[in-house]
């Protein structure tokens, strides 16, 4: 058996969910069909974690349980970083931001976009629901958390994308029964499937799914709550 050389690097994925109680729907966009990784699949807004997300700031941080599962066998791991890639990546490629107003003033490079909206991050309305590591023998692979959160919380216009960069193309909120119809990564079919429960939740769902690729083997297994 060949072992697999490929770096995995930390990710964050954002999950939005919108008109929870009639027809819900999520927010996915399609990659380029030149894209090195998930080539035309319709995907979760989400991307590697910056080195600049270490030194972000949250205004308002993720709950005390997400925190500790975040940080569950990652113990030295960059908890706020993942929160703030995740925050991050949705602004750039939706246009569609999680925060609360506030005047930053020196934000970093990869953040001065969001700075200039006059709002900072805010994580408390978020939550932690999945975790997938890329299976070996990929191009990239990635340690990605998925995170939850409901579109009302978001402090944008829900249809306006004009802020988005162009890493994604046909952004759309998609009603979940629809979702089946596009073409989806099959790790975004497996959140779907074990998360469909608590995707009309705002507080964190009883355990969290691993979908462990660290070996030519996958295994599901739960984060449950932090005994600490």
């Amino acid at each position: 058996m060949t072992s697999d050389k490929t770096k995995i690097r930390n990710a964050a994925t954002v999950i939005v969910v919108r008109n929870k109680h009639d027809n819900p729907s999520v927010l996915m966009g399609q990659r380029g069909v030149n894209a090195a990784f998930m080539p035309s699949k319709f995907v979760f807004p989400g991307g590697a974690v910056d080195d600049q997300d270490l030194s972000i700031d949250i205004k308002k941080s993720i709950n005390e349980v997400c925190k500790n599962r975040l940080l569950k066998e990652n113990e030295n791991g960059p908890w706020n970083a993942l929160v703030a890639a995740a925050i991050r990546e949705l602004f750039e490629e939706t246009g569609q931001i999680i925060g609360v107003e506030q005047e930053w003033l020196e934000p970093p490079s990869s953040w001065r976009g969001f700075a200039k909206t006059g709002y900072v991050p805010d994580a408390s309305h978020m939550s932690f629901v999945f975790r997938a590591i890329t299976p070996p023998g990929r191009p990239r692979r990635f340690d990605a958390r998925f995170f939850l959160i409901q579109a009302e919380e978001l402090q944008t216009d829900l249809d306006d994308f004009s802020m988005a960069s162009d890493e994604l193309s046909h952004l759309q909120w998609i009603p979940l029964t629809d979702t089946k119809s596009f073409d989806l990564p099959f790790i975004t079919q497996v959140v779907l499937a074990e998360i469909a429960g608590n995707l009309m939740n705002s507080g964190p769902p009883a355990q969290v799914p691993f979908f462990q690729n660290t070996t030519e083997e996958s295994l599901i297994y739960y984060i449950n709550e932090d005994e600490n």
